[in-house]
């Protein structure tokens, strides 16, 4: 059982030896599975380009790490991943036209399928694996959403996303519908700027029949009714083409291309925070609870332009709780979650609260602190402490904080 004390008066962590799962000029972390076991390297690049990996961290850390941690892979890639279409022209259509149903589960991720192949050759600056395109997260937060129950209908009177209907996407679930903004929204922009299709085939969305009117079912409609996100993803995709084929270095491309993708994230986040709120009244106020701060923590995360490739949002989403919430449990002492989940619950609780206190000083202290690329870097690894060691103090983290703002 985890106490509450457990998450007080530890003394910070060496903070250097955390520093995994970032893509920068002077420590890319590599990772890689074998036998079930996740390695992880930290990694230095010396004046002559060669690269010297050392241990962060003890075989015996990593086991207890990832043994209880939630699935969100399969065969190293998103859940079911390799049956979802990979192909604009695989989908159903009729004269021209492609008609996508996103409440099938595999349809909605041959969403993030197409659009991963579509924009591979823009994504040179983002590193030289197929895994390395910052698109990776998407899927991968789906699979979770999957596997963790939260696809299921939560008002429980369909059978949507049960046993005998487990490729549908309820209409009424919160997850599905922000989910919505992060995969429709974004690749009807793609379609509409030839990232997707070459502007040679149109794409209609097909409403869920319980909830028609709730969400917009094509370019036309999703720009009428949310003009300013489909203008910010259409910026995005625009900008990522032009900035892949510029001249500037491999670090600046992705500096900017990451830049205005989270972004465009943000924005869809927002949106969809708003056209889903009704939908949380299906559940219970601790999963409520964790939607609002999971949400919230979006706001540190695209402060720092996370490089959000495969390898780096397994890590981050692997504590995410594999199970939806009941009245009840408590983080930190819910018993069937593992410490892992536990602690993942509790600090992005702990955020929320002290953002409250702070009347909302916290996030806009963060967002000041990241005003630099090596800031950005410095962000990233205080997230990685913060979510994945519990011995490391959420006091130090504010005292840290603090002093990057300064030296900003």
């Amino acid at each position: 059982m985890i106490r509450n004390s457990d998450y007080s008066g530890f003394t910070p962590t060496d903070t250097s030896s955390l520093s995994c799962g970032f893509v920068s000029p002077k420590c890319i972390a590599q990772s890689s599975t074998k036998g079930g076991i996740c390695y992880l390297f930290r990694c230095a690049v010396n004046k002559v380009a060669s690269m010297q990996c050392i241990w962060t961290l003890s075989l015996l850390q990593l086991v207890a790490l990832w043994s209880n941690a939630a699935v969100v892979t399969e065969n190293g890639l998103p859940i079911l991943w390799d049956q979802a279409p990979s192909q604009l022209l695989e989908l159903p259509q009729v004269d021209n036209v492609v008609t996508i149903n996103p409440w099938n589960y595999l349809q909605r991720m041959s969403l993030y399928r197409i659009l991963v192949g579509s924009t591979d050759k823009y994504m040179a600056s983002m590193g030289t694996n197929k895994t390395d395109s910052l698109f990776w997260g998407l899927p991968l937060q789906m699979g979770w959403k999957l596997r963790s129950g939260r696809l299921v209908d939560p008002t429980g009177t369909t059978t949507c996303g049960k046993e005998g209907d487990p490729m549908c996407i309820s209409a009424n679930s919160w997850w599905a519908c922000v989910n919505y903004y992060l995969s429709v929204i974004t690749f009807l922009a793609a379609v509409q700027k030839d990232v997707i299709g070459d502007g040679l085939i149109q794409v209609q969305v097909q409403e869920p029949a319980e909830a028609a009117g709730d969400y917009c079912s094509s370019y036309i409609d999703c720009s009428t009714k949310y003009p300013d996100l489909m203008a910010k993803w259409e910026e995005f995709f625009q900008t990522l083409k032009d900035v892949s084929a510029s001249e500037i270095s491999d670090f600046e491309k992705r500096d900017q291309i990451l830049g205005v993708y989270w972004a465009g994230q943000h924005l869809s986040l927002n949106t969809a925070l708003i056209s889903c709120k009704a939908k949380m009244s299906y559940y219970s106020s601790p999963e409520v609870s964790f939607a609002k701060n999971w949400m919230n923590s979006a706001d540190y995360v695209a402060a720092t332009y996370f490089q959000s490739n495969l390898n780096n949002s397994v890590l981050f989403m692997s504590p995410l709780p594999s199970r939806v919430l009941q009245e009840g449990d408590s983080a930190p002492n819910i018993a069937d979650l593992s410490k892992e989940e536990n602690h993942t619950l509790y600090i992005f609780g702990w955020m929320t609260r002290m953002n409250r206190i702070l009347m909302g000083s916290l996030v806009r202290m963060w967002r000041s602190a990241m005003c630099s690329d090596k800031a950005r870097e410095k962000g990233r690894e205080l997230l990685q402490d913060l979510v994945h060691d519990p011995k490391f103090a959420a006091s130090t983290f504010v005292s840290i904080l603090k002093e990057m703002t300064r030296s900003c």
